[in-house]
């Protein structure tokens, strides 16, 4: 095993633009952290530095405290599953396999035995004399997986090895990722832009956006205390509420005033960190999760909502309705798979402002606060 650090690396390119900027990282012994961020933030890029398939423009990158700048790819002890499995179509299993150690000239019968140990640590036992053609993209996948692990590298990089592959079998090997990670105990890293992804496999998520890291945590802790309203709205589906708003004092309350026939108050454990931004406007973060049906708390807050659309989706229902009179604002609301109601119609809903969030309307920055515990 080994930790990586990254200590102010950037990826320059020669039309002066920057592809990942001034990151700075330590990755631990065993850990196993996501990139997660929207197409052409730099998560692949930075995973490409420290794999070594990408130059260095500025800073230090240290894979179990060695200085790896200037090591070839091939000396870092870290192995890279892509996207697309590159497997050699002409091969079997098992050559696929081996290919890697056979050109480091590993001898025969250590091949055979690494070969069989990770074949029967993935599930390929019966599938050794297959060619790629004749697997499903999921055998494919542990076929790359498996290259990887015959290696026995200090890391492994992982760049969006799942996106190809359909809603059900990405939920499969999600959590056959997971055990893998805990068999093996070595350090992984793993690029997505799928949310899911990141809040089930990591355990700790570092979120990109423009060549930059927003903000790194356990994945339950970011999502209960985003840093920013990027953050706010790319890890959550569906993404959270952002409404305008004007935050003021009303019979010695703080509130969130949305037009002036809506506004829901602020939860006085709240006020502390808030007031100070009472009198301008504010914009108000809240979940599609934290709007229910009923009362089941008498602290939470009633607001009424006029329906555009209910996708009826198994589990639950996503309502889509508009907020306010003046100039309504649509949001969307996470109800029981019972809930119905007609196009137009306006109904009732509830919302623990607990969990809202204040972002500054001209940063987009979280209004600084206590943080929530994990899962609220």
């Amino acid at each position: 095993m080994a930790s990586i650090e990254l200590e102010r690396v950037s990826r320059r390119f020669a039309n002066g633009t920057y592809g990942v900027r001034d990151i700075d990282l330590k990755i631990e012994d065993g850990e196993f952290v996501i990139f997660l961020g929207p197409s052409g933030c730099g998560k692949s890029t930075t995973l490409r530095m420290i794999a070594g398939l990408e130059s260095i423009s500025s800073g230090d990158l240290r894979i179990g405290g060695r200085s790896v700048n200037n090591v070839a790819p091939r000396d870092r002890n870290v192995a890279v599953v892509f996207q697309n499995y590159a497997l050699y179509p002409h091969m079997s299993v098992w050559h696929n396999m081996a290919f890697g150690l056979k050109m480091r000239g590993v001898g025969l019968e250590e091949i055979d035995q690494k070969v069989a140990k990770a074949a029967d640590l993935l599930g390929l036992n019966l599938l050794l004399q297959r060619k790629p053609g004749a697997l499903s993209g999921g055998q494919r996948q542990r076929v790359a997986l498996g290259r990887a692990i015959v290696r026995e590298p200090e890391a492994f990089l992982l760049d969006e090895p799942l996106s190809n592959l359909d809603a059900q079998l990405r939920a499969e090997m999600r959590l056959e990722l997971v055990k893998l990670h805990r068999r093996l105990g070595r350090t992984m890293v793993h690029v997505t832009h799928d949310q899911v992804e990141a809040m089930t496999m990591g355990d700790r998520i570092c979120i990109m956006r423009d060549g930059q890291m927003i903000q790194t945590g356990r994945p339950l802790d970011v999502y209960a205390n985003p840093a920013d309203i990027f953050v706010a709205r790319f890890l959550a589906t569906p993404p959270m509420n952002l409404i305008p708003a004007q935050l003021t004092h009303a019979d010695d309350k703080l509130v969130v005033q949305i037009d002036p026939t809506t506004h829901v108050g602020v939860p006085p454990k709240h006020y502390a960190p808030y007031v100070q931004k009472a009198g301008g406007p504010i914009t108000a973060g809240i979940r599609a999760e934290d709007i229910y049906e009923t009362q089941a708390r008498p602290e939470w807050q009633r607001i009424s909502v006029k329906v555009v659309a209910v996708e009826a989706l198994g589990a639950e229902n996503v309502l889509i309705g508009l907020l306010g009179r003046d100039k309504p604002i649509e949001i969307q609301a996470r109800l029981g798979r019972h809930f119905f109601a007609p196009v137009d119609s306006i109904v009732d809903l509830y919302v623990d402002t607990e969990p809202m969030h204040l972002f500054d309307t001209e940063t987009g920055k979280a209004v600084a606060r206590p943080p929530l515990p994990a899962g609220r």
